[in-house]
């Protein structure tokens, strides 16, 4: 047993180098997570992938991620370098893997004869981890992963891995704890107060502070408030800029005591959600839900079930601008990670004026939360200092889970988790991600005029369906605007906005025709890649669910009551494709029956 252990340790180590990266390495590997993060704001949070492929100290191609769906920044690098890639080392914030069934990364790096990978992080998600690792070290590249020898190495390389870290923190957390990564942000007084007596808060923090609060939301999944917030601000809780990602606005309230108008519960441009406990003002959830707010109840409602809940819906970070009543059970309950507080240089006074954090029901300064990772920055005139109440979590590879990895890789089906009865499907970087809409897979299809057209992903041409044939100036540029978008998730968000803003340009019989207009998109999809053919394949047998917990039409809905069209239609494009191959098989066998007789 020893001598078979030191047998798999030295094969994984042939593959993962413990080497004390140069100078080069670290300068490099810090570039890779800077362009990773560069996206900030621009689309929803995903899984961010940096590229920098070098000579020595000479960069000569990079690239990064620019949302789900779109060309991975290992692509990109590569079709800057050119020729210059080959016998180069490419560094990696993180191991690629974000849609089974896209293999781009892995293929373009091995292809451009890349002769060296070094790698800041290991992919955190099981479905994923060591699986580019091994299939770079197949193609004859030495790779090396930093972390393993992390104290012997430099403080150079330690900034690089840390800055690998911090840009990919909500994943890292998200894998680790089965909760999506939490900041809570709050502005107060230099004596500790977020408002005077009254409760009139306008304004705390300076312009320049709010200027980074809006930077901030639109690194976020979702911004979570709690029924004060909204009765004393009547937040709008935007990003205050032109494009870019839109969060969901999250409202936790027990009793539904909110007013009947509010500037949240405009969603003509972003989603508002209510959470609240089962039975609360029925009538209020009524209105609420005919101006196109969401309402969902829980058993109890927690700050951890409000997460949970954002965990289903594949939200990676949530941004916290709660008053202190809605912070303390937050905080208690060990869903913030990570605390970031302006500073205002005023006094207030008033011993009945709120503070940020509400009872904690600590007694003794020995029982205060410590911060780590503190940092301190002048914002205008005021102080931001921010730190984490969880460490990251360490995803250093280690030999026994990459040997099991390699041995999944190595079997006849592709890495994926055993089958279930059920498989559920939502975000592209889950095990079966390849088979949403939002997948890098661009698919070509006629217009009305027999035209080819090509599509970014199957939601780009979905989305642009609804306008398709409407005479109208403004339909017709959101079908131009669509079809250029960058990512899967603006074109979602320019086909639903308008639908929203003017329904009346959506065309008349779109009721019926989004169940074709689907159906034809999945099919080219499918018959176009033969993994995702193979892939959709394996899941034969099994129940193919949308895992939205949002979507009644096309998901199964947070209850489970939804009416999956999404996965009827896999399900029912997987028998054509059975039976085609049935069909195929039995072609061949007489084939080559009736060549043998002859």
């Amino acid at each position: 047993m020893h001598v078979q252990a030191l047998s798999l340790r030295a094969c994984v180590s042939a593959q993962l180098s413990t080497s004390i990266p140069s100078s080069d390495d670290s300068r490099h590997l810090l570039r890779a997570a800077e362009l990773a993060g560069s996206l900030a704001g621009l689309s929803a949070p995903h899984p961010n992938f940096g590229c920098v492929i070098a000579h020595g100290p000479k960069v000569v191609g990079e690239g990064f991620l620019y949302a789900q769906g779109t060309k991975s920044a290992e692509v990109q690098a590569v079709e800057r370098a050119g020729e210059l890639a080959k016998n180069a080392t490419a560094y990696l914030n993180l191991e690629p893997g974000d849609c089974h069934g896209d293999d781009s990364a892995v293929r373009a790096l091995r292809e451009a004869g890349v002769s060296r990978v070094v790698v800041g992080v290991p992919h955190p998600l099981q479905h994923l981890h060591g699986k580019a690792i091994k299939a770079l070290h197949q193609g004859g590249a030495k790779v090396e992963v930093v972390g393993q020898n992390l104290l012997e190495s430099g403080s150079g390389i330690q900034e690089a891995f840390k800055a690998c870290q911090l840009v990919n923190a909500p994943l890292l957390y998200r894998a680790a704890n089965g909760i999506p990564y939490s900041l809570l942000k709050y502005a107060m007084t230099v004596d500790g107060k977020i408002a005077a007596s009254t409760g009139h808060s306008t304004w705390v923090s300076s312009t320049e502070s709010r200027k980074r609060v809006f930077e901030m939301r639109a690194r976020s999944d979702a911004i979570v408030v709690g029924g004060n917030t909204v009765r004393r601000d009547n937040p709008r809780l935007t990003t205050r800029q032109e494009g870019g990602h839109l969060p969901v606005r999250i409202v936790m309230s027990r009793c539904l005591n909110l007013p009947m108008d509010a500037n949240l519960w405009d969603v003509s441009t972003t989603q508002t959600i209510v959470t609240t406990q089962k039975g609360a003002r029925q009538d209020f959830q009524a209105l609420l839900a005919s101006r196109g707010v969401e309402v969902v109840e829980f058993d109890f409602l927690t700050p951890r079930a409000v997460m949970d809940y954002c965990y289903n819906r594949g939200y990676l970070s949530i941004l916290w601008e709660c008053g202190g009543m809605l912070s303390a059970p937050a905080i208690a309950s060990g869903v913030i990670q990570k605390v970031m507080a302006f500073i205002s240089p005023k006094i207030i006074g008033g011993i009945t004026a709120p503070t940020p954090v509400g009872e904690l029901g600590m007694v003794e300064m020995t029982q205060a939360l410590q911060l780590s990772d503190v940092a301190f920055e002048q914002v205008g005139p005021d102080m931001l200092v921010t730190g984490l109440l969880q460490p990251i979590p360490h995803c250093q590879p280690n030999v026994p889970a990459l040997v099991e990895a390699a041995a999944a890789m190595d079997s006849t089906i592709p890495s994926l988790p055993q089958r279930p009865q059920v498989i559920y499907f939502y975000k592209p970087w889950d095990p079966y991600g390849a088979l949403s809409n939002f997948s890098p897979h661009p698919i070509s299809l006629p217009d009305e005029t027999g035209a080819v057209i090509s599509w970014n992903s199957v939601e780009h041409y979905y989305q642009a369906q609804k306008f398709v044939g409407v005479k109208h100036e403004l339909a017709q540029e959101c079908v131009h605007n669509i079809r250029l978008a960058k990512s899967p998730e603006v074109a979602a968000r320019l086909g639903r906005t308008l639908a929203r803003q003017r329904p009346d340009l959506v065309r008349a019989d779109w009721a019926v025709a989004k169940l074709c207009a689907m159906e034809t998109a999945l099919h080219a999809k499918f018959t176009s890649y033969p993994a995702l053919r193979d892939l959709l394949l394996t899941t034969a047998g099994a129940v193919l669910v949308e895992a939205s917990q949002n979507d009644m039409f096309w998901g199964a809905g947070r209850s489970g009551d939804g009416e999956n069209k999404l996965g009827l239609l896999l399900m029912q494009l997987r028998t054509k494709l059975l039976q085609r191959s049935e069909d195929n098989n039995v072609h061949s066998t007489v084939t080559r029956s009736t060549t043998s007789e002859s």
